[in-house]
Order: structure tokens, then C-alpha cells, then sequence
């Protein structure tokens, strides 16, 4: 199958892109590259991929004629990024998705995978929150994602769209994030044995790299299995989280107040209903990071927190 997948060189991209390859389908790979390009390292030379150094935005870049599926993953991630500048979030995460839309079904594309966001529901008390739930977005990230999920819903009759609710992913990416709450909390063990927690009651919802990547791979192979799905296995609160890490490497964990309110959990029970089952866990996703940085494998970069990293290169 020959496949677009956009923010191809992100955290997830550069673990889903060799999935890809090793499954025998053509990846063309488009990405900004704000964070680098890993896919020399962990792709190789294995033949069917196309690296193109681009912004989504750019719609006379690509021709998708030919192409039988897009896996949308451009975006900019998280909270704090989308508010860094809200005009450049508003084009990227919904204006680049409603004319990349219009091109997939223009050129024929049969089937386009969102990777929308947990977050979209906002603040909930909800100890089940499913997806007919209400969505209260808080942030210019939230907002786009829910957007950019209305937009892509309205070509329902013209593609098969899978739209993907992620939790909160977790684990060892070679373009690794170490600003999310898992890897975060575990390399402040390593580096510093001492995990400061703000708050800890706030409730999060966690996916390892490889249950979110590999949940791809399986909505590509089931293109039956349309709509939209929370992705979500895990609902733990940050002290949880903490404790977690200090299981399994040992660490003075401080909790000081905070006055981040976001707290959410995620039912996943109508994706399991579709037979896709997680294969990993937050106690995997820890033991991994540890490991990766006992072996030197890991190492803690500037480009690894986006935030800063958009701060200091001026891309917002």
C-alpha cells in the first residue's frame, strides 16, 4: 500500500514508519524535520521511503494520486506549543487538515487516519468517559483537534476516516519526547533521584509508543472500522505515575501545589470491541527509558521538550 504519513519524523512517527516499512507498503514521510530526522538511524536503507522535508500547509507539495491512505499525525503537540502562537496551531492543525482532506478525496485516497488527542473533552470528573461524550476543549490545541475531527468527519462518505483519541503516549521513541508525563517523571529519577510532583491528584491516561504505532497499523489493515476511538489503557494520576518510577528505580518523590486543573481519563471499550488489544503497560514504558539511558542509548536533549525547543529556535 502506498501511504502518506504526516509529522513522520515526530515521537510516534519515527517508532510508526518502520512498522510500516517492515509490513512491505510505501511510506512517503513529511515532516517540518523543527526536531530533526531520525529515520537515517532507525530505517536504514530499506527500500519504499520517501523522506520530504516540508510543511503540511504547502498544498501544491505533494501529489496524492496513487496513494491509498494517509496517516495524519502533523501537528503542534501539546498544550503549552499550541499557545505559543495560535494562528500557526489554528492552520497547521485544521487548516492544513481541511485542504489535505480535500486533496486525499480529490485524488482518490480510500481511507485517512487523524491522530485527534484524549484532551479534546477537556476537564472531567467522569470516571467513564466515552466518545459520545460531550467535548469541552480548554486550550487552542484542544480546539483544533476538535475541529480538525468535524472537518475530517464530513468526508465520511467519501473516505473511510478513523479518528484516533489518544491518552497520553509513553515510552522510548528515537526522536524521544521527555516533556510528557511518564518519560518526564522516569528521567528525573535518573538524572536527579528526585521526582517533584505538582499537584499528583490530576488524572491522566497513558498508551505505550508501541500500542498507539502498532493501533495504526491495525485501523490500516480494517478499514471497516470507521469513526472515532479513544485510545487509552491506563487512567492514572501523576503521583500514581510517580510512584510508578520509584518502583522500579528508586527516588525521593516531593509534591509541591499546582495550579494545573486538567485532569481526564479515557474508556477505550469501543476500540477493544473492535479486537485491538494493548500489548504493553506504563511499567514497561518506565523499565524501557531506564535501560535505554543506563545503556547510553538515551540521552537528554534540549530538542526532546518541545517547548522549549520552539522557544529557542524561534518556530512559534
Amino acid at each position: 500500500m502506498r501511504i502518506l504519513v504526516t509529522g513522520a519524523c515526530g515521537y510516534k512517527g519515527t517508532v510508526l514508519v518502520p512498522k510500516l516499512l517492515m509490513a512491505g507498503h510505501e511510506v512517503t514521510a513529511l515532516d517540518t524535520m523543527w526536531f530533526g530526522n531520525f529515520h537515517e538511524k532507525v530505517s536504514g536503507d530499506r527500500k519504499g521511503l520517501t523522506v520530504i522535508k516540508g510543511d503540511v500547509r504547502d498544498t501544491d507539495l505533494l501529489d496524492l494520486s496513487g496513494y491509498e491512505a494517509v496517516i495524519h499525525l502533523a501537528s503542534i503537540a501539546n498544550d503549552p506549543c499550541g499557545d505559543l502562537n495560535p494562528k500557526l496551531t489554528w492552520e497547521v492543525s485544521v487548516l492544513a487538515t481541511m485542504q489535505l482532506a480535500e486533496k486525499a478525496s480529490q485524488a482518490g485516497v480510500e481511507r485517512f487516519i487523524y491522530a485527534s488527542s484524549g484532551s479534546v473533552y477537556g476537564i472531567s470528573e467522569e470516571l467513564n468517559v466515552t466518545e459520545d461524550l460531550p467535548l469541552l476543549p480548554l486550550s487552542e490545541y484542544n480546539k483544533t483537534k476538535m475541529c480538525a475531527e468535524r472537518v475530517l468527519l464530513s468526508y465520511s462518505d467519501k473516505m473511510a476516516i478513523q479518528i484516533v483519541r489518544p491518552a497520553t503516549v509513553c515510552g522510548i521513541s528515537p526522536r524521544m519526547r521527555l516533556d510528557v508525563s511518564v518519560n518526564l517523571l522516569t528521567m528525573a529519577a535518573l538524572e536527579t533521584q528526585k521526582i517533584t510532583v505538582f499537584g499528583g491528584k490530576q488524572v491522566r491516561p497513558n498508551i505505550h509508543i508501541d500500542d498507539i504505532t502498532d493501533l495504526y497499523m491495525f485501523l490500516l489493515a480494517r478499514p471497516d472500522v470507521t469513526g472515532v476511538f479513544n485510545a487509552g489503557f491506563e487512567n492514572m494520576s501523576i503521583l500514581e505515575i510517580a510512584e510508578a518510577v520509584a518502583a522500579v528505580f528508586p527516588a525521593d518523590i516531593v509534591i509541591t501545589p499546582s495550579e494545573d486543573p486538567r485532569s481526564y481519563r479515557l474508556n477505550s471499550d469501543k476500540l477493544l470491541a473492535t479486537g485491538f488489544m494493548p500489548k504493553k503497560t506504563v511499567a514497561d514504558a518506565v523499565s524501557e527509558i531506564i535501560a535505554a539511558y543506563q545503556s547510553g542509548s538515551l540521552k537528554k536533549e534540549e530538542r526532546f521538550h518541545n517547548l522549549k525547543w520552539m522557544q529557542a529556535q524561534g518556530y512559534a
